[in-house]
């Protein structure tokens, strides 16, 4: 699977103008972790998270005994939290190295750009949810997507926790091989077999 494949878009993003109120509400209203932040033209420029916007944010409580001397003050523009500059990753790239580099690099957001100007975003939930898929949902997506490619009458789909066993009633290499490809392009598809099932009837 491509990053293409499993990308949100139209991406939300701020700029680094965005107050750092706005852009909490926005991470609120929408359930995310992280905000791509882009110039006029849709550039990348950096990345805002959660983590970022709380930084010094709320006061140390007295009554729990702690000391309430100066402390930083707290940033109130996207540009002054932010951190730049930031990684992106083209529509084309593999999942696999989106994944590894959203680990590696201990992120949980990652811009996805065409250029230097953002065309998605893929996170960790977004992974998660293509893992948690089930079985039945994902063998009807593969079955439609190779009917459109061979026929539905052709292949047969069996889908066991994400691992796809495709038969094809015709003995061609090179259309088992696209079969493999369509069916690993396919959200929660972890691995997938094609072999020849001669027809029975």
């Amino acid at each position: 699977m491509r990053a293409r494949d499993l990308m949100t878009t139209p991406v939300v993003t701020v700029t680094a103008e965005t107050t750092a109120k706005h852009a909490a509400e926005v991470l609120t209203e929408h359930g995310f972790t992280a905000l791509p932040v882009v110039d006029d033209d849709d550039r990348l420029i950096g990345i805002v998270t959660e983590a970022d916007l709380i930084r010094d944010r709320f006061p140390l409580d007295i009554r729990s005994g702690g000391k309430s001397g100066a402390r930083p003050k707290p940033v109130s523009t996207v540009g002054e939290a932010m951190t730049t500059p930031a990684i992106g990753m083209s529509a084309g790239a593999d999942l696999a190295e989106v994944g590894k580099a959203l680990l590696d690099g201990k992120i949980r957001a990652m811009p996805i750009v065409d250029g230097s100007r953002v065309i998605g975003i893929l996170t960790r939930g977004d992974f998660v949810r293509a893992f948690a898929r089930g079985d039945t949902a994902i063998a009807a997506d593969v079955r439609h997507h190779l009917a459109v490619f061979g026929g539905s009458s052709r292949w047969t789909v069996e889908v066991d926790d994400g691992v796809v066993r495709i038969g094809d009633a015709f003995d061609d290499d090179t259309d088992r091989h696209v079969a493999k490809v369509i069916a690993e392009a396919i959200p929660g598809v972890v691995q997938a077999e094609v072999t020849y099932q001669e027809d029975d009837r």
